[in-house]
């Protein structure tokens, strides 16, 4: 975290390392942008809040957390708008909400009939909350896949034809598939990325906790995005990059190359760090600060669990703004 400046630039990154290429997580990013974060990703500078807790009918707890956004214009018949923004309470009951809109730079509007998934899905299971929605449009079945936590130890899947309403489909992910000693597995994310060497097309990266409560990256991969195998060692350690806490991890890919966005907890800084892994994911190049949250509101020292995509060729990133269950849904642009 760094205290506001004037100047247009107020990140801090590794020039050096930059390198050439296009391509976010929906659709191509401008050939030359005009300032370049770590692997040569856009400077991001912060727009707007658009979700805030307390303008929403749904909300039981007075925060909301992990923010994902899938163009949906290009996928559906008669969307509800351009874009759907996946978001959660966390906190019980927590619940997987949408909202949409026709630009990325808002206004969003609150589905009326939120939550889209609950806490209870008779018979499957019944927990104390659900939250951290990501959903991933799989083209080969013309599907909406969304992986959600409840409780903290396990994640899931669902899946859609229209994005608003799912159907249950399995637990992929828990914590007695990782070693002795693990808390929690979750705040999953899974993009489609080729592993030829594991046999996979899928890559899954979550929050990982033990016993000794320091926060990393875990990673696994899969040939069909339900069944999955998992590395039992961290992909990103919270030492490796001098934090308490890391989470929030968002797979992006540049330049012939792969790279891993994540937050640290506000005490270590709330900055968002970038990781380059390679395409085969045997790199640890630790490239320092993505995105340097501002001590101003609604930053407040913290950014956290990104989102990325573009409209008309200009990239954006909705994240979470504010302290931890104390902030709003906020977008940057780059």
């Amino acid at each position: 975290m760094q205290e506001p400046q004037s100047g247009p630039d107020r990140r801090m990154f590794l020039r050096a390392t930059a390198v050439t290429g296009a391509a976010l997580t929906l659709g191509s990013l401008p050939t030359q942008p005009a300032s370049a974060a770590p692997g040569g990703f856009p400077d991001y500078t912060y727009l707007r809040t658009l979700l805030t807790p307390s303008q929403l009918r749904y909300n039981p707890t007075g925060e909301i957390i992990f923010p994902t956004v899938r163009g949906v214009y290009d996928k559906l018949a008669s969307p509800l708008g351009r874009y759907y923004l996946y978001y959660a309470p966390h906190d019980a009951p927590g619940g997987i909400c949408l909202a949409y809109g026709n630009s990325l730079e808002g206004p969003f509007t609150e589905y009326p009939a939120n939550p889209i998934v609950s806490n209870t899905w008779d018979p499957h299971y019944s927990v104390s909350h659900v939250s951290s929605p990501h959903v991933l449009w799989r083209a080969d079945l013309k599907e909406f896949w969304l992986y959600f936590h409840g409780e903290n130890t396990t994640t899931r899947l669902a899946r859609s034809r229209d994005g608003v309403h799912f159907s249950y489909d399995k637990v992929v992910l828990s914590t007695s598939m990782m070693p002795p000693g693990t808390t929690e597995t979750s705040y999953a994310r899974v993009f489609r990325h080729d592993l030829p060497s594991h046999g996979a097309r899928y890559v899954m990266l979550f929050m990982l906790n033990n016993t000794t409560n320091h926060r990393d990256i875990g990673w696994g991969w899969s040939a069909d995005g339900r069944t999955w195998t998992f590395a039992q060692t961290p992909l990103v350690r919270h030492s490796d990059v001098g934090a308490v806490n890391i989470g929030g991890p968002h797979l992006l890919t540049r330049g012939g190359s792969a790279y891993v966005v994540y937050n640290k907890d506000k005490e270590s800084g709330g900055d968002l760090m970038i990781t380059e892994v390679g395409t085969d994911f045997t790199l640890r190049r630790h490239l320092g600060v993505f995105y340097n949250s501002s001590s101003q509101a609604p930053e407040n020292g913290r950014a956290a669990a990104p989102s990325f995509g573009t409209d008309h060729a200009v990239p954006y990133m909705i994240y979470e703004a504010g302290e931890r269950l104390n902030g709003s849904i906020a977008v940057a642009r780059g």
